[in-house]
Formats: C-alpha cells, structure tokens, sequence
C-alpha cells in the first residue's frame, strides 16, 4: 500500500461499529412499537389502520398507493401488523451479527415505513422520519454479502471500502439535525430561547421527564440561563465543525454526544438520543475506533477492504443518492429560512413528490418552549356524579409516581396526550375515539394503560378534566411525597355515553 494512502483517514471499523449500532436501533424502534400495534392502530384501536387505507382509497384512488407506501395495502389486519414488527426484530437482529447486512437493511427501511405511515398520529415523531432517513442511507454503505469480515470469512482486499458520498451524507443528516434544532428556537422568536429562561420551564414541561429533571429544575437561574447558551453553541455552532478535518471534527463529536446524554438523563426521547449518538460515530475514523475493537477484530475488518475497489453501480447510485437528497433537504431548508411563499412552487412540488417516502425530513425540535404544563386526566363515572380516574403507564397522573425512566422504550399513546393537551379536542379526533373505546372497555386499548378503574364493566360516561402539573419544592415532597402538584383548571372533554357518543370506530366483534 502506498505510505501517502496509509495517512489518509479509513472508515471501515467506523463502517462496521456504525451498522450494528444501526442494527440496535431498528431492534429497539420495533420492539417497543410492536406490543402497542392493537391498541394504538390494529382492528379495535384508536386508529384502525383497515378503516383509514378504505377511507383512502376512496377518495385517492390507485395514488392512494403513493401516498401510503405501506404493506398493509396487502393485508391490514392486527396479525399481518404485528408480523411486520416481528419481521423488523429478527431482521435487525441479522444486521447486528453481521448477517445479510444489506439486503437486511434494505427490508427494515420498507417495514419501518409500512408502519409509519399506517401509524399516523402515533408514529409522527421527528425520529421516526431520522431513522427512515438514516435507514435508507444505511442501505448504501455495507458492503452486499452474506457475513461481515468479523465471522473470519471474508478474503483479504475482497470488499470495498465505505462509499464517501454515502459517509458525506450521513455528516449532511447529522449537520442538519443538530442545526435546525439551534436555529428553528431563533427563526420561532419565542422570547424564552431569546432571554435564556427557556430551560427553567423545560424539565417539567417536556413530555416524560426522568426523575433528574426534578432535581435539575431546582438548580439557580443563572444556571439554567448558562445551560440554554451552551446549548446554542452545540446545536448551532458545533455542527459546522462537522465537516472540518480531524480534531474539530472530533470536538464536534463530542459536544454533540455529550448534549444527547445530558438530554437523555432528564427526558425519555424514545431512541432519538442513541440513533443521534450512532450517527456521531461516523465522525471517527478508523484510528480512533480500533482503541475500542478488540485487535483481532479490527484487523480482519481492515483486511477485508481494498482501498481501490470502487464498484461503479455503487459510485453511480450514491451519487443520483445525493443529487436528490441535497435537492429535497435545499428546499426544505430554504422553506424554513426564507418562507414557503419564497420557494417556487415548482421546485416545492418536485421535492413533495418522494416526501411519503420520509427519504429526506425536516428536523429542529422545542421551537416553542411551552412555559406550563397542561395534563390531560381522564375519568370514568355509572352515575354522571362520580368519577373513577383511568392512569395511564407513564405520563404524570398520580401526584406521588415518581417520574419513570422509560426510554428508548416510547409509549406511543402516553406521548401523544401530551400533545393533545396543547390544544382542544376537536383537533385531535384520534382522542374522540380514545373516549369511545373506554366506553366500549376494548381491551387492546385498555392494554395501554396502567389502571383500568371499571374492570368488570365499562363505565356508562367518560369524561377528561385540564390539571396544571408543576414539579413540588423539596419541603412539599419531603411532607407528603409528591412529585407532583397539581391545579384544575376545567373540562378538556365533556362526558358522552353510548347514546350520545360523536361518530365512533365501530364496536369490537
């Protein structure tokens, strides 16, 4: 090999470190989705997916196909749904030992997406459309085989090296991940990111905090004001640093894993933080990564890559790869800067045209900080006088649970009241039929919660009252040991029976 080849950086263990972590992720998205399909989409949940892809196909006919690239088209029955999941675990657990990478790769992205967007309402998060982006991308980078060089099969110099324009993209995801979640706080003009008092309302108005966040939202304003600046400076000023040579690269690295742990020990993000952290590892080269692989290892991984090897259908497709994705992501990003009314329509269009593909998202999230926090409590009554609260698994509800630690689990129902508490109900008619499916006591949905207060019998009435929640001091929690404390402050949903129910799903068989 020639000495100047030798100097230039490799990524090969990178590669390999990158797609076993990538392999865990999907494991964690699928296994956590899976036991909540019933209740969440299946046949008598909140959304059934069978209802809503009829519904579609009336009104879109045969681009309902495009709209809603799904296998349930074939079958959209809790069975054929739950299968999907099943299929993405061993699937991933394939990409984990190194086993038909690729080709594994490739059949996670269409199962994850199947799921997606049957999933609606409850698979909408901004981690979802991240691991659809970076899954699609992952299918690009290993190399089609049936066993990674770590099983001591591969022939030295047999494989070729990780594609650059693939790596390059993957820095793109990542650079545009951390950037637009500084810059939508600054393009929102939310006075709070502004005078950086936003953190001291974050810890317990974010969706599922850890119990850190209640020690963390004791500490000074002064505090919190340093935390909010350093948090500009990681997700604004570090991702530049991205595509800087070496150290920088490193430092940039770090700042970014080091803000996805601190996230991580205050607030449940499902897998958002890991699949953010696994993105971070392509940043290092090959150098850095044998400190941590076991000799042996690395080096049957090193040897398996000839450093010219360029595969030209590979070269070719990871740059048409590119060509869309800089396109698709140009336009998003002038949409966010510039305004929507500023980018032709034209150009608007041809980029929706792979957007129900999740292929290239926007990102950038607490645009608004929310400075209360607003919980959803729902009851049940037999007489309209008395009522009987429903607590659901891990949002607050009960004053005296401590915070849960949660992630990268996501329950999907528990996250999605959060929501749904920051505006009315009419805009969330997934949480109408929430109601109708207490009343109707469907079990698979029942499933998704912690306290079922009429086990025997649904209850005749259902209801949802508005509580302000707000951390306790230490003295109060010392006293009667509540985490919580909470302020009514009036009717969310008013109480519907049976009888007087607004159109519903139809009752279970």
């Amino acid at each position: 090999m020639d000495p100047a080849q030798e100097k230039k950086p490799t990524y090969a263990l990178s590669r390999w470190l990158f797609l076993r972590m990538m392999g865990i992720v999907y494991l964690l998205a699928f296994a956590s989705f899976w036991p909540q399909i019933p209740g969440l989409i299946g046949r008598n949940g909140i959304l059934p997916t069978e209802a809503f892809l009829q519904g579609l196909k009336v009104t879109a006919g045969a681009l309902s196909y495009w709209l809603c690239p799904t296998l349930a088209w074939f079958n959209a029955s809790d069975q054929f749904l739950q299968l999907l999941a099943a299929a993405g675990v061993c699937l991933a657990l394939l990409v984990v030992l190194g086993v038909l990478t690729a080709p594994s790769l490739a059949l996670l992205y269409v199962l994850y997406l199947s799921l997606v967007v049957v999933g609606r309402t409850f698979m909408q998060f901004q981690w979802d459309a991240l691991l659809l982006e970076a899954g699609f991308l992952s299918i690009f980078f290993p190399p089609w085989v049936i066993l990674e060089p770590h099983w001591g099969r591969a022939k030295p110099g047999s494989q070729p090296p990780p594609s650059a324009i693939i790596r390059w993209l993957f820095w793109w995801l990542l650079f545009r991940v951390m950037f637009m979640s500084g810059a939508v706080k600054l393009l929102s003009g939310d006075p709070v990111w502004r005078d950086l008092t936003a953190l001291s309302y974050h810890w317990y108005t974010q969706p599922l905090p850890t119990p850190l966040a209640w020690y963390v939202e004791l500490l000074p304003m002064a505090f919190q004001k340093f935390c909010a600046a350093c948090t500009f400076v990681i997700e604004l000023i570090a991702p530049w640093f991205i595509f800087a040579p070496g150290r920088f690269r490193l430092g940039a690295a770090a700042l970014t894993i080091f803000l996805q742990l601190l996230i991580a020990a205050t607030g449940n993000y499902c897998f958002f933080n890991l699949l953010t952290v696994v993105l971070c590892l392509l940043l290092l080269d090959d150098r850095l990564v044998r400190r941590v692989l076991p000799g042996a290892l690395a080096r049957r991984i090193q040897e398996a890559v000839d450093p010219g090897r360029r595969p030209r259908l590979l070269h070719a497709a990871a740059t048409t790869l590119a060509a869309v994705v800089i396109f698709a992501s140009g336009t998003i990003l002038a949409e966010s800067f510039l305004g929507l009314n500023r980018v032709p329509a034209i150009v608007d269009a041809a980029a929706g045209v792979i957007a129900p593909f999740n292929i290239v998202n926007g990102y950038g999230l607490f645009a608004i900080m929310t400075t209360s926090r607003h919980e959803i409590v729902v009851e049940g009554s037999n007489d309209a006088e008395s009522w009987s609260e429903y607590e659901f698994k891990y949002k607050p509800g009960d004053t005296r649970r401590v915070p849960p630690w949660v992630a990268p689990h996501q329950p999907r129902l528990d996250w999605q009241m959060w929501f749904a508490a920051l505006s009315d109900f009419r805009q969330n008619p997934w949480f109408v039929n929430f109601m109708i499916r207490l009343l109707q006591g469907a079990p698979d949905v029942l499933a998704l919660l912690e306290k079922n207060p009429f086990p025997d019998k649904p209850p005749r009435y259902v209801r949802a009252m508005m509580y302000d929640y707000h951390f306790t001091d230490p003295s109060t929690r010392s006293k009667t040991g509540r985490w919580w404390r909470r302020e009514l402050l009036g009717p969310y949903f008013p109480a519907i029976s049976i009888e007087n129910s607004p159109a519903a799903p139809a009752k279970r068989q």
